[in-house]
């Protein structure tokens, strides 16, 4: 399996950039695996009620999560959050215990200036997002990239930050692509 892991903040983009990914890559959302097991063992009722869940709670979803993938097979991008803001704090998005099962080829961050993210998020009706502050955004961001770099030397793959600002989709999406 050849996997490619991408990050970022809700409303950076991810799904935006993704949706330029070759038909030949299978294209593997972990919130909503994670979402199919909670609703069953939590009767959660929407994703964004997973990262309220007790991290004890958290942390197993992930494990079984990181069980489904290290049996995946050919050419997977996986769609994910880099670290979660919980009450408790952040959680790391990737612990070790589930990166140590997968063969990561590159890690990529999805990036975004917080107003962008902010009008983002107060534009997506799919979503129940807690509202948050420009500062905490950037808290959450800086969290991001620490979470990726210890990713990167956890795992030995490269990583790298694609910007994905407001009215370039395309040249973020081209930045991907190069990488493939």
């Amino acid at each position: 399996m050849r996997m490619i892991i991408v990050m970022g903040l809700p409303g950076a983009g991810k799904s935006s950039v993704l949706s330029a990914v070759p038909k030949d890559y299978k294209l593997v959302n972990y919130g909503d695996i994670m979402f199919s097991i909670a609703k069953k063992k939590y009767k959660i009722e929407n994703r964004d009620q997973i990262r309220k869940l007790d991290p004890a709670k958290q942390k197993a979803i992930q494990a079984q999560v990181g069980r489904m993938l290290s049996k995946m097979k050919g050419k997977v991008i996986l769609d994910t959050h880099c670290s979660i803001a919980t009450p408790k704090g952040y959680l790391p998005g990737l612990p070790f215990s589930l990166l140590s099962k997968l063969k990561v080829e590159l890690l990529v961050l999805i990036s975004a200036p917080v107003d962008e993210i902010i009008a983002r998020r107060q534009n997506d009706p799919t979503r129940a997002r807690d509202a948050q502050t420009p500062q905490s955004l950037e808290e959450h961001d800086w969290f991001n990239k620490a979470f990726l770099a210890s990713y990167s030397s956890f795992t030995g793959a490269p990583c790298i930050v694609i910007f994905n600002r407001q009215g370039r989709l395309q040249e973020a999406q081209q930045r991907l692509l190069s990488l493939l």
